[in-house]
């Protein structure tokens, strides 16, 4: 089987997570500047096979979009265009940052750890791929 890649996309940083082979479970990959974004998954998919990527999308709680989500739209046209046989989808990213920070908290990480933004990101990644395998009965 092959694994699927969440992406916790921002405009600095982007927090990645995949699978296992077998779809189980969900692990933090790496934290990436953004703009190198692109060049590392043709790294990563050249090694390893991914059948599936999703991409968190910003939401307001009202389900307007918020100042990230023109952002993210742009990078799923270029996902789609770089990669064009590789299914992507769109899932809800809300409260995943916030549940990344109080999963630091219960880890017992130091205040000087949880202030790690590129943490943050990937773990709020790993959150939005553990819940689509919850939803989808993985």
């Amino acid at each position: 089987m092959a694994r699927i890649l969440s992406i916790d996309y921002g405009l600095k940083r982007t927090g990645l997570a995949v699978t296992d082979p077998f779809q189980i479970i969900a692990t933090g990959l790496t934290t990436v500047e953004s703009p190198k974004l692109i060049p590392f998954l043709k790294d990563y998919f050249s090694k390893e096979p991914v059948e599936l990527i999703l991409v968190g999308e910003p939401k307001n709680w009202d389900d307007s979009d918020t100042h990230a989500t023109p952002l993210v739209k742009e990078i799923v046209r270029r996902l789609q265009k770089e990669f064009p046989s590789m299914p992507l989808l769109m899932v809800d990213e809300r409260n995943t940052s916030k549940m990344a920070s109080r999963a630091m908290i219960d880890m017992g990480l130091k205040k000087k750890q949880r202030r790690n933004k590129a943490l943050v990101d990937e773990i709020a990644a790993t959150i939005m791929l553990q819940e689509y395998l919850g939803r989808s009965g993985q």
